[in-house]
């Protein structure tokens, strides 16, 4: 099912020989463009009708009724219930904790320079709902924000014509127990126009306020509505497939490393699962477990697919010090690392969304309990961008206050550096001060 590469004694560049999902969102921006222009102008009713257009039914309402939420707390299971409140629990502790703090300094007598963080004023929340469903995702998305301080927070999600038009009863459930009560029957693309550009109804009143940043994970009609709109509002990222790198010796238990491969591959089919292993005989010895647990996962058919995909591989290389440089190559969202010393060799490691460590750290715990954010990038973007934390919803700000004697300091400085620019209104702002 998975492709053994064969890589020791290779010289080739390691970035020539990954396997990587395809996804080219220029090939959907035919296709989004003309939501996004539908929703800025039609509002409410062209919400509803691409709803019905796309997700089969129309939503009763725009926005979630107060007792639809309760309601759906009140039946959600109570196994669930429970785990949705330890996630809650362990999710607050872990990003209360990636709070920056303000800072002040004084470069001199009578200057003084303040650096705060300060939370976004509005944010809108998506919580996709395909292929399966994602209540983990608005504790996700939700927790970090409320942490951050921000005050009008607003989810979104596809309507489901099982329930009646509204979304999934169980992200309902997620989003009152975390007490958000602006929750809109929303999917796709057209979700992502409802916040960049808010939603009026045919009485000119305003049923969902723009936001002024966007998060969430989605397809990729969803990724290229988030990239047309960037600079109407902030996005978090393009979030694509999701991918699994395990970075694995002879000492890594084959089973395991096969179970982890192919919890992530019941995602999508074109979810990305990838060993990277100095053993030969660990390799053969994973692709006949993941054959054989392959065969036995509900979602078989998905599963193979995105196995038996070009973004899937197993991958034997000469040895661990060229496995860390495949990993750091690939950059992949979740990295696996089950070997003799995963610490050290976590340290070792510049580009993952996230690590889990040992063969007690699968990455579906980090999906929903661990405490981290499942929200992580993808595509080798880890290179140069955070899973959501915290600090996603903050933005740095300074405060600067000089006096005469502060400013009197560097006075012939910012003139002589105006006068090099060739702005001497500049130094005149300041020379004005001091006749």
């Amino acid at each position: 099912m998975l492709t053994l590469k064969d890589l020791r004694g290779s010289t080739a560049d390691v970035s020539t020989v990954l396997p990587r999902a395809e996804q080219d969102i220029s090939a959907t921006v035919e296709t989004v463009a003309p939501i996004l222009e539908k929703v800025r102008h039609g509002g409410v009713e062209a919400l509803t009708e691409l709803s019905e257009t796309f997700d089969g039914v129309r939503p009763p309402a725009l926005r979630v009724p107060q007792w639809k939420l309760e309601e759906s707390l009140a039946h959600l299971d109570a196994r669930v219930r429970e785990a949705l409140e330890t996630l809650i629990e362990r999710a607050r502790e872990v990003h209360s904790a990636q709070l920056p703090a303000a800072s002040v300094v004084s470069p001199a007598p009578d200057a003084r320079i303040t650096n705060r963080w300060v939370p976004i004023e509005r944010v809108g929340l998506y919580v996709p709902g395909g292929q399966a469903v994602y209540p983990s995702s608005v504790v996700m998305n939700v927790v970090p924000a409320q942490v951050a301080g921000v005050s009008s927070l607003a989810v979104a999600s596809p309507p489901q014509k099982d329930f009646g038009g509204y979304p999934h009863p169980t992200v309902l459930a997620a989003a009152h127990l975390l007490g958000i009560e602006e929750v809109y029957a929303v999917g796709g693309a057209q979700a992502v126009a409802m916040f960049a550009y808010g939603a009026r109804d045919a009485a000119g009143h305003l049923v969902c306020p723009p936001v002024k940043l966007i998060t969430g994970p989605g397809n990729i009609f969803v990724a290229t509505a988030k990239r047309a709109v960037q600079g109407v509002v902030g996005i978090d990222a393009e979030a694509g497939p999701t991918e699994i790198m395990v970075l694995a010796d002879d000492s890594a238990d084959p089973s395991l490393v096969a179970a982890d491969l192919i919890s992530q591959a019941e995602h999508d089919e074109l979810a990305a699962a990838v060993l990277v292993t100095d053993s030969m005989t660990l390799a053969e010895r994973v692709l006949t477990a993941v054959d054989e647990q392959a065969a036995q996962t509900p979602h078989v058919d998905r599963v193979k697919q995105s196995l038996t995909g070009s973004q899937s591989a197993v991958l034997v290389v000469d040895s661990l010090d060229v496995a860390v440089e495949v990993a750091n190559a690939y950059g992949a969202e979740h990295l696996e690392i089950m070997t003799g010393d995963d610490v050290a060799l976590s340290q070792r490691i510049h580009n993952a969304g996230a690590l889990f460590l040992g063969s007690y750290t699968p990455v579906s715990l980090g999906d929903y309990c661990a405490g981290s954010n499942h929200v992580l990038p993808t595509g080798g973007a880890s290179a140069y961008s955070s899973g959501l934390n915290v600090t996603s919803f903050l933005r740095s700000q300074q405060v600067i206050r000089y006096g005469r004697e502060g400013l009197g300091q560097v006075a012939r400085h910012v003139s002589a550096l105006a006068a090099a620019e060739g702005l001497p209104a500049h130094g005149e702002a300041v020379e004005v001060r001091f006749r």
